[in-house]
Formats: structure tokens, sequence, C-alpha cells
């Protein structure tokens, strides 16, 4: 209870740097309109961020593990304003990817030190709710970020979301300035050891569900307004409303996750989320010309997509706890690399076969996920018998 506060705070802040990552494909069209390029090419600054996300992360936290905790998060939303002062002063194309990839960096390194921060602050047992906490910031960007996002584009320059986001994150720099105390950073962990926990074959094919997961979750997202204008033929306010429920259904999701690792037990959470998750892109896809039925599969979509999350970082800490600060640093890199996958399947699938396809074809990647999921599942289950039968035989 002492340092739930604590969490909360960096749950805020998380709002600010998930939103700089989600409301792009909330405003693809109007961003792809300004600039001058195809929808499936403004779909690629998604892929660029999230490469960047994944490449630079890991490298900047091995570099950085010895500095303090507060530091390095100031010094990730130093990074995240220069991001952000590049987009609003961006003349073209270029330039608006080098400010994606800058954000990505800044966004990446902050997340891994707050989400380990949370995991080691909160009480015995919680850790769950407590990176579901910190990942809620993440959903409120979708709650709010993504919709007003769109409804401040459509009223004024899309350039001006990143200046409100700008002048947020100089008071969020305040704020942790006042609020977090300092910590001990940990010790230096070369990329060479850190990939070497992908040998261990139960965490590289656990990992392997974050990748498939997000990946058929993003060759949708990527173009979820332009599905929603052209396919379903909403209007431009109702894709604010149903971006608005698709960002509620992911805040409940996450919590449920999270609550459902630490109450139900991970196996149970894991499969039964992506096994709905994938069913439902399948019905979004088989209605996707009815806004009566496309607005409440969005948000039974988000809400189970978001279910996994929590879950399957409490898994991954559970294999590796003295090294969870890399493990989750690999996850994240492993969740950007898959959207960015996502993002170029999503775009090849557009250009090449039509917008409504997305739907079907997110629906098997996400299918995939189930795979891993059993095969990592079923190793742990016998991991857990062979370390009863050695107690019983000790005994």
């Amino acid at each position: 209870m002492l340092n739930s506060w604590k969490i909360y705070i960096l749950a805020i802040v998380s709002f600010l740097v998930g939103t700089s990552e989600f409301v792009i494909a909330g405003i693809l069209d109007r961003v792809a309109s300004d600039v001058g390029v195809t929808l499936a090419a403004a779909g690629q600054l998604i892929t660029v961020y999230s490469l960047a996300y994944a490449i630079g992360t890991p490298i900047l936290i091995a570099i950085t593990a010895k500095m303090d905790r507060r530091k390095l998060m100031l010094a990730a939303l130093v990074l995240f304003l220069l991001g952000n002062l590049v987009t609003i002063t961006t003349t073209g194309f270029a330039m608006l990817f080098g400010a994606r990839i800058i954000l990505a960096i800044g966004t990446g390194v902050f997340m891994v030190v707050a989400l380990t921060v949370a995991s080691k602050i909160a009480q015995p047992g919680k850790q769950g709710g407590a990176i579901a906490t910190v990942l809620l910031g993440f959903n409120l960007a979708l709650i709010l970020g993504v919709p007003l996002g769109r409804v401040i584009a459509g009223s004024y320059d899309w350039k001006i979301i990143f200046t409100g986001i700008g002048v947020l994150s100089l008071i969020a720099m305040f704020v942790l300035l006042l609020t977090i105390p300092k910590s001990k950073g940990e010790i230096p962990v070369p990329i060479r050891e850190q990939l070497s926990l992908l040998k261990t074959p139960r965490i590289s094919i656990a990992l392997s569900i974050s990748f498939f997961w997000i990946l058929g979750y993003t060759i949708i997202y990527t173009y979820i307004s332009p599905f929603l204008l052209t396919i379903t033929g909403m209007s431009d306010r109702m894709v604010s409303i149903g971006l608005f429920v698709f960002g509620i259904a992911s805040l409940l999701g996450s919590q449920v996750g999270g609550y459902g690792a630490d109450k139900w037990g991970i196996p149970r959470t894991m499969i039964g989320g992506l096994l709905l998750h994938s069913g439902i892109l399948l019905l979004i896809t088989v209605f996707s010309h009815s806004s009566v039925f496309v607005l409440p599969l969005l948000m039974l979509w988000s809400f189970f997509a978001w279910s996994t999350g929590p879950v399957q970082q409490v898994y991954l800490i559970g294999m590796a706890p003295k090294a969870s600060g890399i493990i989750l640093s690999l996850n994240t890199s492993i969740v950007q690399l898959g959207m960015a996958v996502g993002s170029v399947i999503g775009g090849m699938v557009v250009e090449n076969i039509s917008l409504q396809a997305v739907g079907w074809i997110g629906a098997i990647g996400v299918a995939i996920a189930l795979l891993p999921a059993v095969v990592s599942l079923s190793m742990r289950s016998q991991s857990d018998i062979r370390g009863q039968e050695l107690s019983e035989t000790i005994d």
C-alpha cells in the first residue's frame, strides 16, 4: 500500500509515452495526406518506430545499467521531448521517420525501467497487478489519447497533438523528480549475455508468444481508422467513438489480465485470451460492413487482446526472477519486432489484397501464438512435476 501511489505516477507518465506510440494509428490517413504519401507508406511509420524501439532499447538499457533509475527515466523523457520537437517542426516524411526513431528509443527505455521498478516495489504476490497498473497508462492512451488525437486532427493540425505531449512531458519530468526516490542501478549485463537467455528453450518459446500475439493485433490495428471509415462506413465522429470504446475495453482487459494471472492462473488466462482474440478478429472481418456489429466486436477484440500483456509479463518474470529487467527488456523488444513485422504485413495486405483482409490475416497471426503458448505451458507443467517428485524423494 505504501508504494502504490508511486506505481500510479509511473502509470500516468506511461500515458504520455503511450499516446506518442498509439496515436499515429488513429490519425494515419491525415498524416499520409499531409506529407504526401500512400496509406501503406504512412503505415511504415509504425514499422520504423517498432524497429527502433526493439533494437535501441536493449542496447541503451545495457549501457545505462549502472545509472540511477530515476535519473535514467528522466534522461529517457528528455529524449522523448526531443522526439516531439522534431515531429512538430517536421517538413517531410524523412524527418518524420527520424522523429519516430527518437520517440521510440525514449519511450522504450522509460517503459522498461518503469515496469522493472513497479515489479520490485510491489507487495509480494502483487507483481501482476503492479505491472498491469503501469500498463494502464498505455491503455489510457488508447482510451483518451487516440480518440482525442483523432478529434484534434480533424479540427486542427495533427502536429498540435505532439505539441501538447511535449509540454506535458516537461511536467512529467518535474513530477518524477519530486516523487520517485533515487535507486541504484543494476549490474551491467552485456547484450551478448542478455541474448543468452534466448538459448533457454522455454524462455525463447515463451517470448515467441508475444511476437505472434502482437503481430496479429498490429496487422489490423495499424489500419484501424481507414478500415472503419472505408470498409465499415463509419463517419469521422463514429470512428472517434469507436476508438474511445476500443480504449475503454483495453483498460478493462489489461486489469482483468493482471488479476487473472494472480487469481485464476497463467495457463487459463493466457490460452483463453488468445483463443477469443483470434476468433473475434475473424468475426470483425465477417461483419466488417455493419457498424452495429463492429462496434461491440471492437470492444471484445481490445479486451481480450490487452488481457494477454500483463499475464505474459508475469509469466516471463517467473521464469527468470533474478533477471527480471533483462527478460522484460527482451520481451519489449520482441513485442516491438512483432509490431514492426505486423505493420509491414498489414501494408502488403492493403496494397496487394484488400483493406478488409487485414482482419482475417491478423486472426491467423494471433492463432499461431497458441502453439508456443501450449508448448511453453506444457514445459512449465513438466518442470513443476519433476520438481515435486524431487522434493518427495528428498523427504
